[in-house]
Order: C-alpha cells, then structure tokens, then sequence
C-alpha cells in the first residue's frame, strides 16, 4: 500500500508512554473479563464499564520513561495516513447523502487506556468508544496481527482502522442504537454490526483505491485474510478447541471476508447494511 508522503490526520490524540500506577487501573479480574471479552464473545462495553469504576478509585496516570522506536513511529504515521485517507471518503460519502460528517479522534496508548466507555487493556484489540467518538488502538496489536494471527501487510493494519471508524459512522447513522447490550449470536445484531463495519470498511478501500490509486499486488489478499483471521470461530477454536455459535459477537471467518469484499464492489451504501440482510 503506497502511503508515504501524503496527508495525515491532525485528529490523533498520542497518550503512548502513559501507563498508570501500580494499585490503580485494572485488576487481575477485569484483565481476564477482557480476554474473555476478545475469545468468547462477553460484550466489552460491559467490560470497559467495570474497569472505569475500578479504575477510578485508583492513582492518576503517571508518564513512562519510553520513547517510540523507529518502527513504532512509522506505524504512527501510517495511522495518520489512514485515519486522514478515512476522513476523505466519508467527508464525500456523506456529502452525497445530504448529511455533514464529523470526523472521529483516534487515541494511540500503550496497554492501558480511560476511555468514555470506561477503561481498556490492549488485550482486547483496537475499540470505538461512541460516548466519546473516539477510536483506541496499541499500536502492540500490529504485532498480534503479523505473528499471532497470521495477518501481516499494510493494507491488513489499514483494514483494523478501517473497521473501527466503521463503528463511528454507524454511530453517526443511527445503526448503533439498533444492538441491546448483551447481544450476541449467530444471528444477533452484535454480529450484523461487526459485519457492516467489515463491509463499510470495504466501501473505504474501494474508494480510496478510486481516488488515490494507492493498492499493490497482493494488498487485497492481506486486507481480506486479517478479516478472516478475526472471526469469531477461529478465535474460539484457537482459545478453546471448540466454536460456540451462541457467544458470536463478530461473525465467522467467511462471513466478515465476505462482507469486507462485498463492500469492495459495492455501488450504493445500501448494499452494506447488514440489518436488513435476509441471511449473513
């Protein structure tokens, strides 16, 4: 993916470095309500919500004596280059539908991170927070993706931002409101959700692509395989040995591959909503 050189988002908020005291943040317990969170579909909100009562109790944020590497700073710049690439087909895209879009903030921090949605651990992935309209990411996750989940390539960590900024202009277009805390499923509106952001994140690609020519050989490959490595039953099997359809919160491998390239070849944003969808 050809990035270098070209605009970058002002909307970053860097919090990296900031860790927070030890007594304060999150206990042992909400870590591993996070991970449960990631592996076998409990709603983060829930989870997020726990941590920022606990964490509230706790010491104020302190500054960690860490500087980014090289690597870890051209991964912020892409980020930039990203979210600044989402800003523009969305600024068009709303245009056209007679509506202003308001541009989200993206939060970098490093393992812990107070959000409005209440505090997070890294463990449990990039999020969009809609009480604060901002989305948070470790930039660690990169890591993940490459080693762990068998996703490497720049148009595969694009696609995370993507996803995430997705959520924001669902949030915009009411869609969030349509999934109950607690949600999920196979067919729940938990997983229509999740799968729509795929989609409309496939809807960025394509318009980028169209107005930037910014794709390489083998970019679309990487973007549709880091959607595939995220599904619900590869992570449960990874976890557990087993798939549990009930926990589903994501959607399955095939399904958010599928939705991200059908929002690839969509002509109408219509095409991408997943809440009216007969089967997904």
């Amino acid at each position: 993916m050809r990035w270098r050189g070209r605009r970058r988002s002002r909307n970053v908020e860097d919090r990296r470095g900031v860790g927070v005291r030890r007594g304060g943040g999150l206990s042992l317990g909400v870590i591993l309500l996070g991970l449960a969170a990631l592996y076998f579909g409990v709603d983060p909100r829930v989870v997020m919500e726990i941590g920022g009562r606990l964490g509230a109790a706790g010491s104020p944020p302190e500054q960690a004596a860490r500087a980014p590497g090289p690597r870890e700073q051209a991964l912020a710049e892409f980020v930039a280059v990203v979210l600044a690439d989402t800003e523009d087909v969305w600024h068009a895209l709303f245009r056209e539908m007679g509506l202003e879009y308001q541009e989200p903030k993206l939060v970098l921090f490093t393992e812990t991170v107070r959000s409005a949605c209440g505090s997070a651990r890294a463990a449990m992935g990039p999020f969009y927070c809609p009480a604060d309209r901002k989305v948070y990411i470790d930039l660690a996750f990169y890591d993940e993706l490459r080693s762990r989940f068998q996703a490497p390539g720049d148009l595969a960590q694009a696609y995370v931002i993507a996803h995430e900024v997705g959520h924001h202009v669902q949030h915009l277009l009411g869609y969030t409101r349509k999934v109950p805390r607690g949600s999920r499923g196979a067919d729940s509106a938990a997983v229509r959700l999740e799968l729509q952001a795929d989609c409309l994140a496939g809807v960025w690609v394509a318009q980028t692509e169209r107005a930037k020519s910014v794709l390489e050989a083998g970019d679309i490959d990487e973007a549709l395989a880091a959607a595939a490595a995220v599904g619900d039953d590869r992570i449960q099997r990874r976890a557990a040995g087993w798939v549990q359809p009930d926990h589903f919160t994501h959607g399955t491998s095939e399904q958010r591959r599928r939705w991200l390239r059908k929002g690839m070849n969509a002509t109408r944003l219509a095409e991408c909503d997943t809440f009216e969808a007969r089967t997904l």
